[in-house]
């Protein structure tokens, strides 16, 4: 069988983020996706207008269906939504429901790439704190660094949660439309071990983010090491950002879906 990637991710109608990100991306990587659906939005490629958490026991039975049945590789987390489903999958790894080892990419969701609220900010940062020292690759754009570290420096923030037990951090600065390219910084274990920039291409995407952590996943599910990881997907995002769809070619302020299975 392809390699498993359980993901915990919320549905976006749009299919621009969230699970389809997740099933396209990791599909376009080479792996099997199984889905543990954290939460139903009610979002268009453009705008979050709200969102229904599931409750954690209804996502721990999901996850577990899955985790009996399939040989997961690799897990990857999305948007969570509440602390107790943070909580919840914290506890999985404590429990050895996820076996020790398997690579996990931890995707810190804090807000959709139009700016909608995915939860209440201040207590998911404090709850991702408990999750982080199980995450293999955690990539956070730099909102989400500077609310997760406290910090504005953003190596110094990766550096430090690094310390806080993350195996890897990922900083993309997709997020600072005034830095210019896009510059990727990856630390492991501390430590600054590769750089790239990206071109910044025209528009805005929703769903970048999902994708990109979605495809490191399907890597890491096959073996890859973090920085073969970080180094194919890189190639993989901008052929996927260039041939991304416009769903409103005469609105300025449309995202662009990025197109997952572009060859």
């Amino acid at each position: 069988m392809r390699p498993v990637v359980l993901c915990f991710s919320g549905l976006d109608p749009s299919g621009g983020a969230g699970i389809q990100a997740d099933i396209e991306s990791i599909g376009a990587s080479g792996g099997h996706a199984a889905v543990a659906c954290t939460a139903i939005t009610i979002q268009s490629s453009q705008q979050v207008f709200g969102f229904e958490a599931c409750a954690a026991e209804l996502v721990r039975a999901q996850a577990m269906a899955v985790l009996e049945d399939l040989p997961v590789s690799a897990i990857k987390t999305g948007m969570l939504g509440t602390t107790d489903n943070i909580t919840m999958i914290a506890q999985l790894f404590r429990e050895g429901q996820i076996a020790q080892g398997t690579p996990f990419v931890l995707d810190p969701v804090l807000v959709a790439n139009s700016g909608g609220s995915l939860g209440n900010v201040s207590t998911l940062v404090d709850a991702f704190l408990d999750l982080i020292p199980f995450a293999t690759l955690l990539t956070p754009n730099t909102y989400e660094l500077r609310a997760l570290s406290g910090l504005q420096d953003l190596r110094a923030g990766a550096q430090l949660l690094c310390e806080q037990g993350a195996k890897a951090v990922l900083v993309k600065t997709s997020h600072d439309y005034d830095s210019g390219d896009i510059e990727q910084y990856l630390y492991v274990d501390g430590q600054l071990t590769h750089e790239s920039f990206l071109p910044r291409l025209p528009g805005e995407f929703h769903g970048s983010g999902c994708s990109l952590a979605s495809y490191l996943a399907g890597c890491l599910a096959q073996g890859m090491d973090t920085l073969t990881a970080v180094k194919a997907a890189d190639i993989w995002i901008q052929k996927v950002l260039r041939a991304a769809d416009q769903p409103h070619p005469d609105n300025s302020k449309a995202q662009w879906i990025p197109h997952r299975f572009a060859q």
